[in-house]
């Protein structure tokens, strides 16, 4: 009975041996694993990589001086400046200063329309001057802008129109290469400018194709005539 004793306290000694034996290879293998983790998670407090961003813009342009905004002096009365404007415009309307001219370019009109242009003040039959010299493409009888005028600028980018004219110069022509200050016409109020309401109606466009003179983008007159 003694015996018997004796070996089931040994199985049970081992029993426990073999627990502890467990629990620590269990405990060992848990730890390994952390830091096997450790070694390849980044840390939280590690930047995160992010896609490459584009290059700036400035940084894709070529490495070249931007043009100056100033107009270059030039002998030709409708020379462009390096704004891409027409330069050296005379204000179209006999007697009429700088300082008279009122920037109505962005004022509406009826229908939802922008006036696109810039009316000059004067009374009635005062001389319409040639702004620049350039060729005088169409005259033309408009519902809107009464008898009007659409001149072509020498390097036919440009297209100057006159409108709510009273009449044209005698003897004005198609085809007419007009100078500059060369009267073409008298202030009037055709059209629907009003009765009474004299005034020069001006605009100036950018056209692609010189021969489709009526259409074009619009810039305003106002501080090309001021200057």
């Amino acid at each position: 009975m003694k015996r018997v004793n004796q070996r089931r306290g040994q199985i049970l000694v081992g029993f426990v041996a073999l627990v502890l034996a467990i629990a620590v290879f269990v405990t060992r293998t848990n730890r390994i694993a952390k830091f096997a983790r450790r070694d390849v998670t980044p840390s939280p407090e590690a930047p995160r990589e992010t896609s490459p961003q584009p290059a700036p813009v400035s940084s894709l342009r070529p490495a070249v001086s931007p043009p100056t905004l100033v107009s270059t002096p030039s002998t030709s009365p409708d020379s462009r400046t390096s704004e891409g404007v027409p330069g050296n415009l005379i204000i179209p309307v006999a007697g009429v200063r700088p300082d008279q001219l009122q920037d109505t370019f962005t004022q509406s009109r009826s229908e939802g329309r922008v006036h696109d242009a810039i009316d000059i003040l004067a009374p009635r039959g005062t001389p319409v001057l040639a702004a620049a010299d350039g060729t005088i493409v169409k005259l033309f009888q408009s519902v809107r802008g009464g008898t009007t005028i659409y001149q072509s600028s020498v390097d036919d980018k440009f297209i100057y129109y006159y409108a709510h004219l009273d009449r044209y110069a005698d003897g004005l022509t198609e085809g007419h290469l007009a100078k500059q200050g060369e009267t073409i016409a008298y202030v009037g109020d055709t059209g629907n400018a009003g009765a009474g309401n004299y005034h020069l109606h001006f605009s100036i466009a950018i056209v692609s194709d010189p021969k489709r003179y009526w259409e074009g983008t619009n810039i305003n007159p106002y501080p090309l005539l001021k200057r």
